[in-house]
């Protein structure tokens, strides 16, 4: 098993960051711009990879509560994720997401997953901060 982390600290209070992260009719505004997310019947999503025109059955299970998503293939279990966020001092969040690779074949290589991951946190918080900046003015 492979796992990737990264952490990127948000200008916002965690209930924004996590709102935003969490609708799925907005989640190809910030994840890696190959993938799409569809509702199904939740928890069940399908997950579409543009690249290699494929869908995938996974689940996605957004704990408000928590501040959590967490998500996963269904079939094969490949690879799972989660999403934390974290409330930090002055009003600002910490969001981490973690990436777990089951199987080696899964598993795009720790460049390819550190960059994506960090062009989708910088891509969430482009789209924390339009939504703030919209609420304020």
């Amino acid at each position: 098993m492979t796992e990737y982390e990264r952490s990127r600290t948000m200008p916002a209070q965690p209930e924004h960051v996590f709102d935003q992260a969490a609708n799925i009719d907005q989640m190809a505004d910030w994840l890696p711009e190959e993938l799409h997310v569809r509702a199904d019947e939740l928890p069940a999503v399908i997950v579409h990879h543009a690249r290699r025109e494929q869908d995938t059955s996974a689940l996605l299970r957004a704990q408000r509560d928590q501040m959590r998503l967490e998500w996963g293939t269904r079939e094969r279990g490949s690879y799972a994720g989660w999403l934390q966020v974290a409330g930090i001092d002055s009003g600002a969040s910490e969001v981490t997401v973690h990436l777990s690779f089951f199987e080696k074949s899964h598993d795009p290589g720790e460049q390819r997953v550190c960059d994506a991951l960090d062009s989708s946190l910088r891509r969430l918080e482009e789209q924390v901060r339009l939504r703030v900046d919209t609420a304020a003015g």
